[in-house]
């Protein structure tokens, strides 16, 4: 997200309230949040939707945050919350051409660019159904100069589209999350208004970066319910249930994905394929019937009629999935549940068990609503984030500037979140270090 003039923030309380039962309101540490964004003309279209880390390598409390803003870009940010570079989105190729839209980013390090170590950050342009490459500078960001370089490979093909008369249609990429296999580095990309999932190799070409299509998955857009009756989740007229949150288990090889008014799936990744894909939980709407307002286009939820075969933890969307990696296999999946302003966490071993549930209620700043996008990272960055970093997307961020309704990115502590449960969460700093994963 673009940043507009407002004031470096200092470290702020962050209540957060456990949803596994009823609420218990507790003070959690101090985090930082960036300056909010605008979807609007005088923003630049600006909205925050994903964020990823990159871990510096010398100097872990110099990492960077990069955040995308759809139409507008993407953001870069230090980890007191300030802006240290924009990049705006591709402008439209012709008058009748959609513009670029980043939607999803992820990082993966150490690919092999013009035989040279390099650290990419990874972005879905949702506009030009492209994946977009950004090389990471390490030496810039220790000057303070902009650390991002754009190294997409120029004749890259649409990942979706068959032509680009089709990329117009907008049923392009979406969703990404990125990881590394030996030498090899992988991209997930999923496809907005569709249920397909697609591998993409990541290639070498003349110092730029390419792709090429490995695999193809495409989850169920109906589903047979307990009962004995078919139930196709709520949707537009042509449009199916789509995947946007997505992370993979850097260790496992575990895809999981958030399929947003379905649920939580778990998906193997062997030997560059997917593997036939679980689901994990469902959301509470799952099987409830609905129906079509043709007038105020959109669906209406007839919540009488559910027949109580949805899940417990998620509220439709479900959205941001991050992983945290500890000891033996060991860590959570995050979920964020976006319609009551949750975060579900799963064991990240055995079953994926529920383990809780929590919210950032706010302190100083505001709290975090309608998050989309996460990202986790266990490893100590500097004196403000000792024990790992949980970033969070804000839909709502406060206070509004009058009628203008902002987006922004929240910093917390993980030891923060892990402490608020009545059990905490493991904190583990030295059993796994993403810049090693792969």
């Amino acid at each position: 997200m673009s940043v507009f003039a407002l004031s470096t923030l200092t470290a702020f309380a962050t209540a957060f309230a456990l949803t596994a039962g009823p609420a218990v309101p507790v003070t959690a540490a101090a985090a930082v949040e960036t300056p909010a964004v605008y979807d609007d003309e005088a923003g630049g279209n600006a909205d925050a939707d994903d964020p990823a880390v990159w871990v510096d390598p010398k100097n872990p409390g110099r990492s960077i945050v990069i955040g995308t803003l759809k139409e507008a870009g993407l953001d870069v940010y230090g980890l007191d919350g300030r802006r240290l570079q924009h990049i705006a989105a591709p402008q439209a190729p012709h008058g009748d051409a959609k513009p670029g839209r980043f939607n999803n980013v992820d990082v993966v390090y150490g690919f092999e660019l013009d035989g040279v170590r390099t650290d990419l950050a990874l972005v879905s342009d949702r506009g030009r159904d492209r994946i977009r490459a950004y090389a990471i500078d390490p030496r810039a960001v220790a000057e303070g100069r902009p650390p991002l370089r754009d190294v997409t490979a120029p004749g890259a093909a649409p990942v979706f589209a068959a032509d680009e008369a089709e990329v117009d249609g907008q049923r392009t990429s979406y969703g990404l999350t990125a990881f590394s296999d030996d030498d090899d580095a992988y991209v997930v990309v999923s496809q907005r208004e569709e249920t397909r999932l697609r591998l993409l190799e990541l290639k070498d070409e003349d110092g730029r970066v390419g792709f090429e299509a490995e695999d193809t998955l495409d989850l169920p857009a109906s589903f047979t319910l307990p009962d004995g009756s078919d139930w196709a989740p709520c949707a537009d007229p042509g449009e199916n249930p789509q995947v946007e949150g997505m992370a993979v288990d850097l260790e496992e090889r575990v895809l999981y994905a958030a399929q947003e008014t379905v649920g939580l799936w778990r998906i193997e990744l062997d030997d560059e394929e997917f593997e036939d894909p679980e689901l994990v939980d469902r959301v509470r709407e799952y099987g409830t019937p609905w129906t079509y307002d043709a007038e105020e286009e959109e669906c209406v939820i007839d919540t009488a009629a559910d027949p109580g075969f949805g899940g417990e933890h998620l509220s439709a969307d479900a959205e941001g999935v991050t992983v945290y990696h500890a000891e033996d296999g060991t860590g959570y999946v995050l979920a964020s549940s976006q319609g009551d302003d949750t975060f579900a966490v799963y064991e990240r071993d055995g079953g994926n068990a529920y383990v809780g549930s929590f919210s950032l209620t706010g302190g100083a700043v505001d709290g975090v609503e309608h998050s989309d996008g996460s990202a986790v990272v266990n490893v100590p960055l500097g004196r403000a984030f000792p024990k790992g970093l949980l970033i969070t997307h804000d839909g709502e961020a406060a206070p509004a500037d009058g009628d203008r309704e902002g987006t922004n990115f929240k910093f917390t502590r993980w030891d923060a979140v892990a402490h608020a449960f009545p059990e905490p969460l493991a904190v583990d700093t030295e059993s796994f270090d993403p810049r090693d994963a792969g």
